[in-house]
């Protein structure tokens, strides 16, 4: 399974975002994605909010462990907020 956090095409949220309705939309089989119960073979997922459709994900603090493993790498925005978040912990 590949989980895809960021792309050009996706919804970009911010702050104000009162997002709450999320789940996982495996874009290999073109249907929502729940424990590889979508079809067989590879799975490529992204988050899909209720309200915005496909959407980047805002980086998790365990992610600065691979900074440069993300294609496309993570936007200064991303990684300032990452770094934000860890310090505040």
């Amino acid at each position: 399974m590949t989980q895809v956090v960021r792309d050009p095409g996706f919804y970009e949220p911010s702050d104000e975002d009162q997002c709450s309705r999320f789940g996982y939309f495996c874009q290999t089989h073109d249907r929502p994605y729940s424990h590889e119960s979508c079809g067989e073979g590879d799975h490529v997922i992204a988050l899909d909010c209720q309200e915005h459709g496909l959407e980047s994900v805002w980086p998790q603090p365990l992610m600065l462990m691979f900074p440069e493993g993300f294609d496309p790498p993570l936007s200064d925005a991303q990684l300032a907020w990452v770094r934000a978040e860890e310090d505040a912990v």
